[in-house]
């Protein structure tokens, strides 16, 4: 099975990606400093998805 060409070439496979997983949102939270495990992991705060960040 080949790549498909839209993937192919100049970092195709590292875009930058706008939807985090819930890891990736409670790990940059945590850096921040706006989340700790007491409070849970519903109703967390928008995390804004910069490239190069």
């Amino acid at each position: 099975m080949s790549i498909h060409r839209s993937f192919a070439g100049s970092g195709g496979l590292t875009k930058h990606r706008n939807v985090l997983t819930r890891a990736e949102r409670l790990e940059r939270l945590k850096r921040d400093g706006k989340w700790d495990a007491e409070q849970g992991v519903f109703n967390l705060p928008k995390v804004r998805s910069i490239k190069g960040s």
